[in-house]
């Protein structure tokens, strides 16, 4: 039986080559993505391969193959030999029935109006190729043919499934004074502006007076103007602010907080990814905070998925714990963050949706997250049923209500 195997820039590229060259009997029994060019996986980009038959012509019936392999044989193979070779060859006629009947649901699947549309509402939010993939197949083994038609079902249960994929930062529960938080991350992210935020969030001001006592300290002397910011935050806040330069100063700073004040913000200084010098160097200074200190990596929502993955990867020496999205105001869609960080399988602590401090700051939700999708409609019913626990948080966002 002959084969084929063709690759194209999308999938109705390659039928369209099948037809073309096999033609409308053709098969497509196998389809998967391949990684093409590049160097050292730089630049490389993603083509759909697709495997199948041609020509198919009915394999022999039991009766007919007994003939041949007796005449093979010279009628000198014992019965229970031959009863074995007639069984392989029944489940093997078995298998490729399967398959060739098969192929056609497949095939229609995967053109499906509903899939196909789903797939770009995906592409729009610019969830990473392997996320995509997964939602789909997903879609695929668990709605019937008819029941794709109804796409409003197929988005909803797709919001689910991206929501599943969310994992939120459990703060730890420390009563013993302080709880220390350094921030890392790229150059440009927000460091400096979150950590100003997170102090006053923190330190709950009310009637004028901080219920928690908060202290920040900076190892940003370098950057034109990044002391000073810091400075000015403290200033406006009253909530004093140091500024440390090496390992010695930054252990003393610390040493001199110990269980004096409830919390302690370190600002770092921004580092490209790339530049492995200048992380060990700052890891070396970070050496100094206790085992407890918990270290969070900032991140910018317009960060390409590509980009996030290799970021997380690069900062791993630091062994944060959780991973803030800053700047969500500055993008039109969450599915770079929302993939990248599960397959990293990192949570979310918090995320910032602008400048001023101290309001623009949130705990991270899953509500927070979906209500950022361009093109679905997030269901408040069908997430509080899944995800009750966040469900109170949804009351602030613009989600379709269905009576829940």
């Amino acid at each position: 039986m002959p084969y084929f195997t063709e690759q194209g820039k999308t999938h109705s590229e390659c039928l369209e080559k099948i037809r073309a060259r096999y033609g409308s009997g053709a098969k497509v029994l196998l389809e998967r993505t391949v990684r093409k060019g590049g160097f050292l996986g730089i630049g490389a980009y993603e083509e759909v391969e697709m495997t199948g038959t041609y020509g198919y012509a009915p394999a022999p019936d039991l009766e007919t193959a007994k003939r041949q392999v007796l005449a093979a044989a010279g009628k000198a193979v014992p019965d229970a030999a031959l009863q074995t070779v007639l069984k392989e060859i029944r489940s093997l006629n078995e298998k490729l029935d399967t398959k060739i009947s098969e192929a056609p649901r497949v095939q229609e699947l995967r053109e499906h109006p509903s899939l196909q549309k789903l797939e770009e509402d995906l592409r729009i939010n610019d969830f990473s190729p392997a996320c995509i993939r997964g939602i789909l197949e997903r879609a695929r083994k668990e709605f019937p043919l008819d029941d794709l038609d109804n796409y409003e079902d197929v988005q909803k249960r797709a919001v689910l499934w991206i929501a599943e994929q969310i994992a939120l930062y459990q703060e730890p529960d420390i009563r013993k004074k302080p709880r220390i938080i350094v921030l890392v991350g790229p150059t440009g992210v927000g460091k400096t502006t979150t950590i100003a935020k997170l102090a006053a969030m923190y330190g709950e001001l009310s009637g004028g007076q901080w219920r928690h006592s908060v202290r920040m300290i900076t190892l940003d002397n370098y950057r034109i103007g990044g002391k000073h910011q810091i400075e000015k935050y403290g200033e406006i806040m009253e909530i004093p602010v140091s500024t440390v330069e090496n390992y010695e100063s930054l252990r003393k700073a610390l040493a001199l907080y110990r269980e004096k004040v409830d919390f302690v913000l370190v600002d770092t200084i921004g580092k490209s990814p790339r530049n492995y010098g200048e992380l060990g160097e700052m890891k070396a200074i970070l050496d100094a905070c206790p085992a407890k200190t918990e270290f969070q990596l900032c991140i910018a929502a317009s960060t390409k998925s590509s980009d996030i993955k290799e970021i997380l990867r690069q900062f791993e020496p630091f062994k944060y714990r959780a991973v803030i999205v800053t700047k969500l105001d500055e993008t039109t869609g969450v599915g770079n963050v929302i993939s990248a960080l599960a397959e990293g399988g990192k949570p979310i602590s918090f995320i910032t949706t602008g400048q001023t401090v101290p309001p623009d700051i949130e705990r991270a939700s899953i509500a927070s997250l979906l209500c950022n999708l361009e093109g679905f409609t997030v269901d408040r019913q069908i997430l509080g049923n899944r995800f009750g626990a966040y469900l109170d948080s949804l009351d602030h966002l613009k989600l379709k209500d269905t009576g829940a």
